[in-house]
């Protein structure tokens, strides 16, 4: 009962990491560049499949009580609107990556770090799904939202007159590297030197 509400606690300690790191933005348009994805992935290395999914479900709430803690603002039109899929796909993505944490991390060598970094590339498929479904569904109906694309697709120097494609790279491709050279890389650096602080000190992560 007791670890239950630690657990508890540090979900909701995570779902303000991630309500902080989406503040670390850089807005090109509808969908900024945000360090989100940390907490994302931390949260599911740290607190592994169930509660790492339980501090996103946090945050999402958080965001649907008004709070401000996605990179938009908050309130339901946040989770409404053309950019929500990625923060539903947070949850999935946090679970994920506590379900690769348990399968990879054993020892904490070199080996296990690279493997836990490259699979985050697996555990970031819910969130580039959910988020481009939603975000296609919303531009194919709205001109100035397919423009956007275009114009994000362009300035990285894709030219693609498929609107599904030019879409995919708009809100997947030119965040791809963002997400998984910072990002996900610094959540698994700092995952690692949290297991090994606790490990001295005798506490094992589940």
């Amino acid at each position: 009962m007791v670890d239950d509400i630690k657990k508890v606690v540090l979900a909701i300690a995570m779902a303000l990491v991630t309500a902080v790191s989406a503040q670390l933005n850089f807005k090109i348009g509808p969908i900024p560049y945000t360090m989100q994805n940390f907490g994302v992935m931390l949260s599911g290395f740290l607190l592994g499949p169930l509660y790492g999914a339980l501090a996103l479900l946090i945050y999402t709430a958080l965001i649907a009580l008004a709070l401000p803690f996605a990179a938009g603002g908050g309130g339901l039109g946040v989770l409404l609107g053309p950019t929500a899929g990625f923060i539903y796909g947070f949850t999935i993505s946090a679970f994920l990556a506590g379900v690769m944490r348990k399968i990879i991390w054993k020892r904490g060598d070199r080996r296990e770090v690279v493997a836990l970094w490259l699979s985050t590339l697996i555990s970031v498929i819910p969130t580039y799904l959910l988020g481009f479904v939603i975000f296609y569904n919303f531009a194919i109906g709205n001109a100035k939202l397919l423009a956007w694309a275009e114009s994000a697709a362009e300035t990285f120097g894709f030219n693609f007159t498929d609107p599904l494609l030019v879409i995919l790279i708009a809100t997947v491709l030119i965040f791809l590297p963002q997400d998984f050279f910072v990002d996900h890389l610094l959540a698994v650096l700092v995952f690692r030197y949290v297991h090994r602080m606790l490990r001295e000190r005798g506490v094992e992560i589940d």
